[in-house]
């Protein structure tokens, strides 16, 4: 069922007024239909209303741009990590794939905190970095490109998304970083493969190869999710689903241009701010937030 959320809540009031009725009960198999009816309609409603109020997991993945691009996810990854410390939020490490420079190819954490999702859902895009490249020896100006990926926490019995296991593909290798002695001997580390639409999510924070496996289901449940009320929203505008987002010049949802001038801009809201440390060394994204909520 395709409604708004207002015609949602109308017929919930609606049927709750029915069962305000003092003869409700006298058909027993109508009333039960009605309550039955009443929950179907409450679940419907868990899209923007339940998961927004929960928590979330932020990955970024860095693009076209190299060291500079891994770069910059790391500086995403600072900016987010403020504004998280700011909320009074807490953040912990699902997965760190690291350069040897410090930058990030890709990095997932989770984020525990009251309407966490609901926050920072928007932020999922393509972010683009401009700005006189540290790696570059003749101090050329460089684009380079992150895609931040927010999707809502998904508890492990949540019945909204169903993987049938045909659909599922397992992979297992040795989890690497810091972990004792028995760090990269035992394959704890477990990358799932959703075949059908091929997205996938890797796990490696965990203790045992089980509870990875848990967790990177309930992400990858999230990603399907996400997927699934981003495709119904674009069914509505006549737009066709589409299977990536490329992480490239003419799809970012944010500019951060640090030469020659500095100026962040979202290109979602035409929010434009020009304290530049503000956003990136502070995570003072609130402005941008609040204006693509009002969308």
């Amino acid at each position: 069922m395709d409604k708004d959320k207002e015609e949602i809540r109308k017929e919930i009031e609606q049927l709750e007024n029915e069962m305000l009725q003092g003869n409700f009960w006298e058909d027993k198999v109508r009333a039960q239909g009605i309550i039955k009816r009443i929950g179907e309609l409450k679940d419907e409603l868990l899209g923007a209303e339940k998961y927004d109020k929960g928590g979330a997991i932020l990955s970024i993945l860095s693009g076209a741009g190299g060291d500079d691009a891994e770069d910059f996810s790391s500086m995403l990854l600072r900016m987010y990590m403020k504004f998280i410390e700011r909320k009074g939020w807490q953040a912990t490490l699902i997965h760190e794939n690291k350069n040897d420079v410090g930058g990030y190819r890709n990095i997932s954490i989770e984020i525990s905190g009251k309407s966490a999702y609901g926050t920072l859902k928007n932020e999922s895009g393509v972010h683009r970095l401009v700005r006189i490249s540290p790696f570059n020896a003749n101090a050329k100006r460089h684009t380079s490109f992150s895609l931040v990926e927010v999707i809502p926490k998904l508890e492990k019995n949540d019945k909204v998304i169903e993987i049938p296991p045909e659909d599922l593909r397992i992979e297992f290798s040795k989890a690497g970083g810091p972990g004792g002695q028995n760090v990269n001997k035992r394959e704890t580390a477990v990358r799932l493969i959703h075949i059908p639409t091929n997205i996938s999510v890797h796990v490696t924070s965990e203790r045992s190869q089980e509870q990875n496996r848990e967790k990177a289901l309930e992400m990858l449940k999230g990603k399907l999710y996400k997927k699934r009320e981003e495709d119904k929203l674009k069914e509505k505008a006549g737009l066709s689903p589409t299977k990536t987002t490329e992480i490239e010049w003419g799809s970012q949802i944010r500019s951060y241009v640090l030469h020659p001038y500095k100026m962040i801009k979202d290109h979602r809201t035409g929010v434009e701010v020009n304290n530049v440390d503000a956003v990136l060394e502070s995570g003072m994204i609130d402005e941008f937030i609040e204006a693509e909520r009002e969308l």
